[in-house]
């Protein structure tokens, strides 16, 4: 995990100081609202429909022990004693004092994090796959060219106000786990016949009110040109991307306005001026940024036996059995397993987490996993590196904790947004729905019978909740001051990426769950033995479900 140096210390603790003197100097009345907008939305601050809204960024998903108890501490004095884990792995505060964020971002510093750059119209937080350095099926570990990308894009000047936010995702899987192909640009990281390392290069995805899958612009980029390359792109977009209407400012607007091969062409224009200057990595600059990356102090441990031992286990206790069936991934170590905290119990907004709840997962760090954490995008939380033996003890205090629901990847690990009990965009509330939908699918052994369905909800066409790319995708609608609820089947953020297809006309929110619950009934009258909902949609099409959930009541 990378640690801060001095320089990283320094700039934290000026920016600290600037927004400070930004926040009085606004509060006095000096600062008009405009201009402190841009100001206090690069620090991580919204203004929300009861309060502002504080976002902390947690690059590319890793956090310590040290950081989770900060958090805690932050919610515990400076909000109402809670956390939101958001879709793209950064902590949320919904009820900070706009007096206080100053102070928050002061003690945040301290322990190397911040809320910079994780709003606005500037390179954000760059995301990766919660298992990176640990999957099985990695090819090389994404976390040290998030790190370079980290680096560079903070407070780079000719960046800091492009035409809207701008959103990178690395991926050095197969399986892509960082849904590269709906985000501004998308890098998958490939190893070529010659086994040289280099990227796969997406831009021009994304969701919100125009959702588009990227284009592939360029199908090989050596590892030494990331940067060059990444500032052509930039570069292009920041000079001809649209400043007249930002709802038409995205780069996924301007690749289709030109067309995804002459926007490569000028992307590939700009590139021959930049990449043999400053930018160009060195093999020494990468090893420098994969030596903040080492694998921890593993054990040497006999694998067979040590899952052998979980299994007997398991056996006679079928509560810890399905928690390992759902809640627990292979890891690339013989002897460990990767291990999925849910935040997902019915009656709990989805990702939402307390103070003490905080305080309990930097303790399991600790104790079962080298003090490290992650958060995903599906708004859980992971402890990459548990010994096989430490499976029934970790379950346990996960019971006690709260984080054993043993629900990973179904239909009741919703990924939802905070809606409009928060969100001043918000057209509709989405916890409600999210919580009625679950009490619907109580029933485990018939939840698991129906296999992975991401099920993702929205409460806006901002599409903070990735409702596009659910399997099954609710929208809240408003009609005529009243919530309303759109549904939208066969989205999936992952290698076979796609956009969801609106079903018809929306739903009143009482009407959720049973909609929910005929859309599955219809899988399960018409799924093979091996076919998962995605699957089973995208063969028979969209009419079966449509008629199932619009027949009038004989």
């Amino acid at each position: 995990m990378y640690v801060y140096d001095e320089y990283d210390h320094q700039i934290l603790n000026q920016r600290v100081a600037q927004f400070r003197g930004q926040t009085a100097r606004f509060l006095a009345g000096e600062l008009p609202p405009e201009q402190f907008l841009p100001l206090r939305l690069q620090n991580g601050l919204y203004v929300q429909r009861l309060a502002p809204m504080l976002r902390i960024n947690v690059p590319y998903g890793m956090i310590n022990s040290t950081q989770l108890r900060r958090l805690a501490h932050i919610a515990r004095h400076y909000d109402k004693g809670y956390a939101h884990v958001s879709t793209r792995q950064n902590f949320q505060f919904n009820w900070p004092d706009l007096t206080e964020v100053p102070d928050i971002l002061a003690e945040l510093a301290e322990v190397q994090m911040h809320g910079t750059q994780s709003s606005g119209n500037c390179v954000r937080n760059t995301t990766s796959d919660q298992f990176a350095g640990i999957a099985e099926d990695e090819i090389i570990d994404p976390r040290p060219y998030c790190e370079i990308i980290r680096q560079w894009s903070s407070f780079h000047p000719e960046f800091a106000f492009l035409p809207r936010k701008f959103k990178i995702a690395v991926t050095g899987s197969t399986q892509d786990r960082a849904a590269v192909q709906v985000h501004d640009i998308g890098l998958e990281i490939q190893l070529n016949d010659q086994g040289q390392v280099g990227f796969k290069v997406y831009v021009g995805g994304g969701l919100g009110r125009t959702p588009v899958i990227a284009s592939v612009i360029r199908e090989f980029l050596p590892e030494e040109d990331l940067l060059s390359y990444l500032e052509a792109i930039l570069r292009i977009y920041n000079l001809q991307g649209r400043r007249d209407n930002k709802y038409k400012a995205r780069i996924k607007i301007l690749v289709r306005a030109l067309t995804p091969e002459v926007f490569a062409q000028k992307v590939e224009d700009e590139w021959q001026h930049l990449k043999d200057g400053n930018n160009k990595l060195t093999q020494t600059e990468i090893e420098r940024a994969k030596s903040f990356f080492t694998a921890p102090a593993y054990e040497t441990i006999d694998n067979q036996k040590a899952q052998a031992a979980v299994d007997s286990i398991a056996k006679d206790n079928i509560a810890f059995s399905k928690w390992l069936q759902r809640n627990i991934r292979n890891h690339k170590i013989a002897g460990y397993a990767a291990v999925t905290l849910s935040l997902k119990p019915t009656g709990v907004a989805p990702g939402d987490v307390t103070d003490t709840q905080l305080e309990k997962i930097a303790d399991l760090a600790d104790q079962y996993s080298f003090g490290e954490a992650r958060t995903t995008h599906e708004q859980n939380i992971v402890l990459a590196d548990v010994k096989k033996s430490d499976l029934f003890a970790l379950w346990q205090a996960c019971k006690t904790a709260g984080f054993a629901t043993p629900n990973i990847g179904t239909i009741t690990d919703i990924i939802c947004c905070p809606g409009g009990d928060f969100c001043s965009l918000a057209n509709a509330k989405s916890i409600p729905i999210a919580e009625a939908i679950q009490r619907q699918f109580d029933d485990l052994d018939y939840v698991y019978d129906l296999g992975d369905i991401d099920l993702n909800i929205s409460g806006c066409m901002n599409a903070c909740g990735h409702h596009h790319v659910g399997h099954i995708g609710i929208l809240g609608v408003d009609k005529s001051g009243k919530e309303f609820y759109q549904v939208q089947l066969g989205g999936s953020a992952s290698n076979d990426a796609s956009l969801g297809d609106v079903l018809g006309p929306s739903f009143g929110a009482d009407d959720m769950p049973q909609v929910i619950q005929k859309l599955v009934d219809v899988y399960i009258e018409n799924r093979t033995e091996e076919e998962l909902f995605i699957d089973t949609y995208r063969r028979i099409g969209a009419t079966p479900f449509k008629e199932r959930v619009y027949a009038k009541a004989n």
